[in-house]
């Protein structure tokens, strides 16, 4: 790469070996070209106070991302306990404590009908596996909304409006969703708030890495995922006061998004990245010389242009002015099935212990704080770690701790069955297992974080959104699968701690496929990065043939 003073210097030899050049002129004349990446680094500066703001603003959607998401652990849950209405069931025959045997009438949840979907709409027995239903068809919808939301956001929507978009609608889905009459327009809500929601993680994380210096892209990428954390360990506050009515609790959380996209995202700037491959390269220039003011710096220079890297492709008046195409680039084709797999296996954990606390025979409320609270070494962790550490051994380290922890639960489990219904609400519980699960639930959550990292930086700007809802997509498959193992996991919690340390070992040996991109450039385009690669990877051999002679 040609440092842009050699540029400037080339430049004006060339016009002094024609004859064209007077030392009037020349100044004026010469023009400063530069990628987004070296403006970042020597002008605007890696990460200063204004991209700190840009991250922290973006990051907040991840609050309410999270608890959308994971409002089902307690709207669907199983309720602790049940009794006898005065006289009416005690003649039955009831050996197990399970309502089944039970005529219907006779007896009634203790935190009344309409504590979850379960109790309103008598999801046990022959309808026990309709409650895993609406956890599923929601990681259906976000599976199906990202990749609407990658393509609008990778084309002519851009990043901040998608994520504006996104939390509209989330906004809007949610509080239909706490009108539902019964189990199917419920099913149909959650359905449409999966799909609509899943815009704002995909794009945030994309927004927040495309401001910032390479040296700070792992650790932006994580600070994102503390908000997601906030939004997790927030969740059984708001919870908690709605406990007897989970309608209540869907009506709160469809305030968050509604007010954030009206009275904070309007301050956010739009990718500088997404600007110049769209064509509209003084935009981009604005949004960097915002930032450098906001970070102290002098004004850019006013002959300063940005090097666009699709040439004239980059038309903001074609419809798609993203020619290339991942899916027919065989490279990235490769490249982009191998993630989607680890991911399939580590959104089917990450979500499938999350919902699988109810199975830990601990009261919910702790269990998911103590999983939530688990997140933020995780996100602590992979930001330190990010730093210093490669990509590739991260995410299989974490994904190995993930498998190793569910394994051993399967030692503390017993047969779940009707074990928690029945007259006495107590919880036994195992510490043992508890914790273990916690430790596994970390490892999960650190691989969930590291390869939404891996994925921004194994993708260039044109095919990066695209590339992360594809990823998205892969994880959200596997988080509607999830939802069925959990319903199983009340039969036999061994079996379902079993199946995800099995997805947690494949995912980290998925790994071994893919390039590692600890401090390498972001690059623009695929016909970039197939070249830039290909010549670092002859580099290398060359480096490692002149060391062997």
């Amino acid at each position: 790469m040609i440092h842009p003073k050699h540029r400037i210097i080339m430049e004006e030899e060339q016009k002094l070996v024609k004859g064209t050049t007077n030392l009037e002129g020349s100044e004026s004349e010469a023009k400063l070209e530069l990628t987004v990446d070296e403006v970042v680094e020597e002008y605007v500066g890696s990460l200063g106070f204004s991209q700190m703001v840009h991250v922290f603003l973006v990051s907040l959607a991840w609050i309410f991302d999270a608890q959308s998401t994971l409002a089902t652990i307690f709207s669907d849950a199983q309720p602790p306990a049940w009794r006898c209405k005065t006289g009416l069931c005690h003649g039955n025959n009831n050996s197990t404590g399970s309502v089944c045997g039970l005529v219907p009438g006779t007896w009634e949840w203790v935190g009344g009908n309409t504590s979850s979907i379960i109790a309103e709409w008598n999801l046990v027995c022959d309808r026990r596996f309709l409650a895993a239903v609406p956890a599923s068809v929601y990681f259906l919808g976000s599976l199906i909304g990202s990749g609407v939301y990658g393509h609008l956001s990778d084309s002519w929507l851009g990043r901040k409006k998608t994520v504006q978009l996104s939390c509209i609608l989330t906004s809007i889905t949610a509080f239909a969703t706490s009108l539902s009459p019964n189990i199917w327009t419920y099913v149909f809500f959650r359905f449409a708030n999966g799909f609509t929601r899943s815009g704002i993680g995909i794009c945030c994380l994309v927004l927040t890495t495309e401001s910032v210096g390479r040296k700070w892209r792992g650790q932006v990428g994580q600070y994102g995922f503390f908000f997601f954390t906030i939004g997790f360990l927030t969740l059984p506050l708001v919870a908690y006061p709605t406990r007897t009515c989970w309608r209540n609790l869907y009506k709160l959380l469809s305030l968050l998004p509604l007010a954030y996209s009206l009275l904070l995202l309007p301050l956010v700037s739009e990718s500088p990245r997404w600007l110049l491959i769209r064509g509209r390269d003084k935009e981009a220039l604005q949004v960097l010389d915002r930032f450098a003011r906001l970070n102290g710096k002098k004004k850019l220079p006013n002959n300063l242009t940005l090097v666009n890297p699709c040439g004239s492709s980059c038309d903001e008046t074609s419809p798609n002015n993203n020619k290339e195409n991942l899916w027919t680039t065989k490279w990235a084709a490769i490249r982009m099935v191998t993630v989607m797999l680890a991911g399939f296996g580590v959104g089917f954990v990450y979500y499938g212990v999350q919902l699988n606390v109810e199975n830990l025979n601990f009261n919910l409320y702790v269990s998911v704080a103590i999983n939530a609270l688990m997140e933020i070494p995780a996100v602590v962790i992979g930001t330190f770690l990010l730093g210093f550490t490669n990509r590739r051994l991260l995410l299989s380290v974490s994904s190995y701790i993930a498998a190793v922890s569910s394994i051993l639960c399967t030692f503390f489990s017993h047969k779940g069955g009707t074990s928690k219904v029945h007259n006495n609400n107590s919880y036994g519980g195992n510490w043992g297992q508890l914790i273990i699960e916690a430790i596994g639930f970390m490892g999960a959550s650190t691989a969930f974080d590291i390869l939404y990292i891996y994925c921004v930086e194994l993708f260039p700007t044109n095919v990066r959104n695209f590339a992360v809802s594809m990823l998205r997509q892969a994880i959200m498959l596997g988080a509607s699968v999830a939802p069925l193992l959990v319903v199983l996991g009340r039969l036999s919690p061994s079996l379902s701690f079993l199946v995800f340390g099995v997805f947690a070992i494949s995912s980290g040996v998925l790994s071994i496929w893919l390039p590692e991109t600890r401090n390498a450039p972001l690059y623009e385009t695929l016909k970039q990065q197939e070249e830039e690669e290909k010549h670092s990877w002859m580099s290398q051999n060359d480096c490692a043939l002149e060391m062997g002679k």
